[in-house]
């Protein structure tokens, strides 16, 4: 079979070139955080097939023109980089983007929301020490650490950064309620 005339191999192949750029664009780029632990998570693009796909993260301030190449993430085969050390400053907004890479042919970027560090990490549960001592029962407990470090070199609490209030409730199912 011959091709249609009209048709050229070069436009066959910049439309096969769109069709897969557009197949293995990232999907669902968003930022995920614990305890400022942040880190930029995508799912593969409909082409999920592809194992010799490769990723490029880039990440900036908002309001900044430039972005920033992250080394440890460029050409990888994760599905996620931490961005924990570029997203330090708490308070700022951040934006991640991703692009996909497969047999030569490269997606376009797909951007992250607008990501605020101070209002959109979870924070984890406290630690939790028990203590027995004759009758009584004594807890400690202890707000979970960010992952950014004090001059002296230790971890800095979260309480460094929230007003955080624990309540501990006491249930004790072997009384008997006569």
């Amino acid at each position: 079979m011959g091709l249609q005339s009209g048709w050229h191999p070069v436009a066959i192949l910049v439309l096969e070139s769109r069709d897969l750029q557009e197949l293995i664009k990232p999907q669902k780029v968003e930022f995920h955080s614990l305890n400022f632990n942040n880190t930029l998570r995508w799912l593969p693009g409909r082409a999920s097939k592809a194992q010799d796909t490769v990723y490029y993260v880039q990440y900036k301030v908002y309001g900044q023109s430039t972005w920033q190449n992250k080394e440890d993430c460029w050409g990888i085969q994760n599905h996620f980089c931490d961005l924990t050390n570029e997203t330090s400053n708490v308070q700022e907004p951040y934006y991640g983007r991703v692009k996909a890479a497969s047999a030569g042919v490269y997606s376009d970027w797909n951007l992250s929301c607008r990501f605020t560090p101070w209002q959109e990490t979870m924070i984890g549960p406290p630690s939790v020490n028990v203590v027995h001592r004759n009758k009584s029962i004594i807890l400690k407990l202890q707000a979970p650490r960010s992952p950014y470090k004090r001059k002296r070199g230790s971890n800095i609490p979260m309480t460094n950064y929230y007003d955080m209030l624990y309540q501990v409730f006491i249930i004790n199912n072997l009384l008997d309620e006569r």
